[in-house]
């Protein structure tokens, strides 16, 4: 037996669901021990022997509760972590009747002891949360794989009926969780963290690494939980008509069913035989449907494929999305019980794998909708993170004291990147580049997809030399002649025939199962992954990466896949089967934090090979702790649709505000209806106004990266140079790398103050209800609103200006007061944008890519009506001399009573900076708006030289 499952078998107790647990070193009359860092409180209720609850302080704002259902603790190590042990500051302990009360300069830990119910109050006595008495924490015991465990729970009480957001991505269009229900399961398009954030100002860290539910701990529940009738009001089930290629096959099947249950590679045999899941072959499922509980139903819709989705006669749902990756669709319906409402769901499969679910889950009862629940599939101790704030922004700075820092990513990486799936040649890519140079299109990066290698050698970290002679040189001439950055996309995954296969299988580093499956991939070659918790794979994987291709001069990563996704479509039973055994024991424990690991192995791995060249990765999975090894995360592979681009707005502010700053998405989306591969003009021109409206979205991300499947995503190859839609493209593109003096910026607040570049509006309007609610608009930074548009020939689209603030438009200096929704113009060349008052926004040179020249020329556009401030950040862009100090910050500050602009005094230095710098001043006003033109003449030009100079209005 190894030395984990030697640990876990003392968890092996019998635990009435419910108790809250404390410490073995405690006598059985003595309640609670103080320890160094807190407290621990032991609690022999109805149960044999000791059990645990220990509370540490982290700091002032940050108190860890750990509860164990045995007489010790016995969890390993956290990956999430990754706080040094450090003193916890000052706090006290003191006895009140029969409670502890923990205190910190921030807050206070009041511990019940002879329930254990924690509540956390701030400094006036208020509680911010609380665990829930009744049921609060939870273990029942479990074996998985032969080891011994819990599955656990915790509850906590949302008092003040607080907006919750977080938890990583979501594409349910969702930012205010509360009521919710999220299961935290990586998926391709859905990256999960433990973590949320309330607009209470507190967040809650839950250090686990299973399968995680939050919200409603229930199950979706097949559609026959309900009570069905066919489409003649006859109980039994719903009528499923399907009809086939009338072409092949004239005849329909019309059967009854319970359920439409079709989600998976091993249900799709339960289709009526000879049935094709290829277009136009239709389904439809018709009939009545009544509930035995009153109230909002939830209906999951889970599909790839054309699907509508009527109840009651109202049509609730009516998308596409690929059929290899369906999605899941939210639907809510308010119901009386046993009243029978009529349902209709038409769905048009769109390939040999086509996938459709529809499940339902009860009505949750008013008193539960503020019940803020963590169900995980396995671990040894319920185990969190308590962290308190004076914001939002302090709350996920306390995030990021325990999980890591945010690098800042080298300047490069803040410019536009081009990718397709996929380039095929070094030829094409190099023509590719030398087709945006010569047009003066603005890049810095291009990306290199999947299958650079030979057919059969995924996995081997070579490129097949016929395609690409001599890849280095390929690199070589992207960075002297073209002046562009490569990244490359490296998969987790071998196949049996690579070269690399047989050391790693024979090591023990890779998954056996897929293997002895003999499950071949989507190309038709057998394959698995490699087990990146363990340490010796993650080296031996970085050092194959290495010598095979960093050594060739590659700038970034591209992590594909790493949720793992070594088979796409199975249940999650199976995914968790696939990944069994890992290094640390079974694959449920640790399941979401696979992308974490994998990160680690090549960010550790590169800092160590070249400690001068900042780590940039891009993954499709990530989970809390990502940050730390400089990995950004884009929302994976979504449809290319209007919903899909909708959906990304939601999913960009619930990512960002879980702490990790840096997202992106593929413009334009990855995979496109079988219309716009093939278009006629009429499609043609929705293709290309849905890749502008796209794209002016992208231009105001953390990352700017357009990416896809035919048709190709460039701007040449989207439209005509003469186009409104490539001269708006062309437009966002220069305005992004105008505008870099103010992104680089903020990156520099995100390592310095822990800052969130992509901002949902609660962050910064906490006390606006209207704002907390939204999940169609966002700030970029703290001074620029961004409202996408997201309708197709939309010219006109609602936009909420938060209050107190007052705004401008961005493009014709136009002042709006906060507190209203407007109908703000949004022609095709441009999305509406608003400028906060009191902004000073900076603005660099023209550039073709971000090292072509020093910003010695900035134009500073001073937005009155509100004092206003900017810091004004520079380093050297490449390296991780930051790190040490070196860099300059420009304090900016505008004083509104007095219109007087303060450019401060020059703070730091670092080797190669401007020494002398111009700023051009342009003053915009409520009786002074003036268009954005960065070749009209400037108010003021004032010289700086590092020293503190004002200037006043005019």
């Amino acid at each position: 037996m190894g030395t984990k499952q030697l640990l876990l078998k003392g968890l092996w107790t019998v635990v009435t669901a419910g108790i809250l647990l404390s410490v073995n070193s405690c006598s059985s009359t003595q309640p609670y021990r103080k320890t160094p860092d807190g407290v621990v409180v032991t609690l022999n209720k109805r149960q044999k022997g000791a059990h645990l609850l220990r509370l540490q302080v982290i700091n002032d704002h940050i108190i860890r509760v750990t509860a164990s259902p045995t007489n010790s603790f016995s969890a390993p190590p956290s990956l999430m972590i990754s706080l040094r042990k450090q003193p916890p500051g000052q706090w006290t302990l003191q006895q009140k009747g029969d409670h502890v009360l923990l205190r910190t300069s921030s807050l206070t830990a009041d511990v019940a002891l002879k329930s254990g119910q924690i509540q956390f109050m701030d400094t006036t006595g208020r509680i911010l949360l609380t665990e829930a008495r009744a049921g609060g924490r939870t273990f029942v015991p479990d074996t998985v794989e032969g080891v011994p465990s819990y599955k656990i729970s915790q509850v906590f009480d949302n008092l003040h009926h607080d907006a919750l957001y977080g938890l990583g991505e979501n594409q349910l269009g969702l930012t205010n969780l509360r009521g919710k229900d999220i299961l935290l399961a990586q998926h391709n398009s859905e990256a999960f963290v433990p973590f949320f954030v309330s607009s209470g100002n507190y967040g809650v860290l839950w250090d686990n690494n299973s399968i995680t539910r939050f919200g409603d701990p229930g199950s979706y529940e097949p559609l026959d939980s309900l009570r069905l009738f066919n489409k003649n009001q006859q109980p039994g089930g719903l009528t499923a008509t399907y009809l086939p290629d009338l072409r092949s096959n004239p005849d329909p099947v019309i059967r009854e069913e319970k359920k439409i249950d079709y989600a998976y590679l091993n249900t799709l045999k339960n289709f009526p035989p000879g049935f094709s899941l290829a277009p136009p072959s239709t389904v439809e499922w018709q009939g009545y449907i009544a509930s035995p509980y009153s109230g909002t139903q939830r209906f999951m819709l889970y599909a790839g494929g054309y699907i509508q989705l009527w109840i009651d006669g109202k049509l609730l749902a009516d998308k596409w999305r690929q059929c290899w990756n369906p999605a899941e669709t939210l639907v809510e319906v308010p119901m009386e019980r046993n009243k029978r409402y009529s349902i209709r769901v038409k769905w048009i499969p769109d390939g040999d794998q086509s996938f459709i679910s529809l499940k339902w889950k009860k009505p949750l009862p008013a008193s539960e909708k503020d019940k803020i629940s963590l169900a995980s599939e396995m671990g040894p101790s319920v185990d969190y993170y308590f962290i308190a704030g004076k914001n939002i922004d302090s709350v996920i700075s306390g995030y990021r004291a325990l999980t890591g820092k945010a690098p800042i990513m080298p300047l490069w990486a803040y410019g536009f990147w081009q990718s397709r799936e996929h380039y095929d040649s070094a030829k094409e890519i190099l023509d590719i580049v030398r087709e945006f140079r010569q047009r003066k299109i603005p890049l810095d990066n291009i990306v290199q997809d999947w299958f650079y290698w030979k057919k059969d050698q995924w996995g081997s970290q070579e490129f097949d030399s016929t395609r690409y002679p001599d890849p280095k040189g390929m690199i070589d001439s992207l960075h002297d002649f073209y002046h562009t950055h490569f990244m490359l996309s490296v998969w987790p995954k071998f196949y049996v025939g690579s070269k690399p296969f047989k050391k790693f299988w024979d090591k023990g580093w890779l998954y056996k199962k897929n293997v002895v499956d003999s499950q071949k991939d989507w190309v038709g070659y057998v394959s698995t992954f490699y087990d990146a918790f363990n340490p010796d794979a993650r080296g031996a994987f970085w050092d194959l990466v290495n010598r095979k291709l960093f050594s060739l001069g590659v700038d970034a990563w591209w992590l594909d896949a790493t949720e793992p996704d070594i088979l796409s479509n199975t249940t999650l039973k199976e995914k968790k089967q696939l990944m069994d055994p890992t290094a640390l024991g079974p694959s449920a424990e640790t399941f979401n934090a696979y992308p974490l690991e994998n990160a680690r192995a090549f960010y550790t791995g590169q800092r160590k090979a070249k400690p001068h060249q900042r780590v940039f990765i891009l993954t499709r999975s990530a989970f809390a702790g990502s940050q730390r090894y400089a990995a950004s995360t884009w929302s994976g592979d979504i449809g290319a649709t209007w919903q899909d681009m909708k959906n990304q707005i939601a999913t960009g502010i619930s990512f960002s505000i879980s702490g990790i700053p840096y997202w992106t998405m593929d413009i334009g989306g990855f995979a496109t209806e079988s219309r716009y591969q093939h278009p006629d003009a009429r499609d043609l021109a929705e293709w290309r106004e849905q890749m502008t409206r796209w794209y002016q979205f992208g231009a105001f991300c953390p990352l700017f990266r357009a990416h896809g499947q035919a048709p190709y995503r460039e701007i040449f190859n989207v439209a005509p140079e003469n186009s409104d839609a490539y001269q708006s493209m062309l437009y966002y593109d220069r305005l992004r790398y105008r505008l870099m003096p103010y992104i680089y910026s903020l990156a520099g607040e995100t390592y310095l103050k822990d800052y969130t570049i992509m901002r949902g509006l609660v962050m910064d309007f906490e006390s606006d209800s209207v704002a907390r609610n939204l999940t169609d608009e966002y700030l970029f930074g703290p001074d620029l609103l961004i409202n996408p548009v997201y309708t197709y020939k939309a010219r006109t689209r609602p936009v909420y200006l938060p209050s107190p603030a007052g705004w401008y438009n961005l493009y014709n200096g136009k002042y709006f007061q906060g507190g209203q929704t407007i109908s703000a113009d949004a022609p095709y060349a441009h999305m509406p944008v608003f400028v906060k008052a009191g902004a000073i926004l900076p603005f660099g040179p023209a550039l073709q890519y971000t090292g072509q020249e020093p910003a010695d020329t900035i134009t500073l556009y001073v937005y009155q009506g509100k004092d206003g401030q900017f810091n004004l950040y520079e380093d050297e862009g490449v390296n991780y001399n930051y790190e040490k100090g070196d860099y300059t910050i420009i304090p900016l500050s505008y004083n509104d009573q007095n219109k007087t602009l303060t450019i401060g005094k020059r703070k730091g230095n670092f080797q190669g900076m401007l020494q002398h710098r111009v700023f051009r001043i342009k003053w915009i006003g409520p009786e002074k708006p003036e268009a954005l033109d960065f070749f009209s003449a400037a108010d003021e030009t004032i010289p700086y030289n590092g020293k503190k100079t004002t200037v006043k209005m005019k």
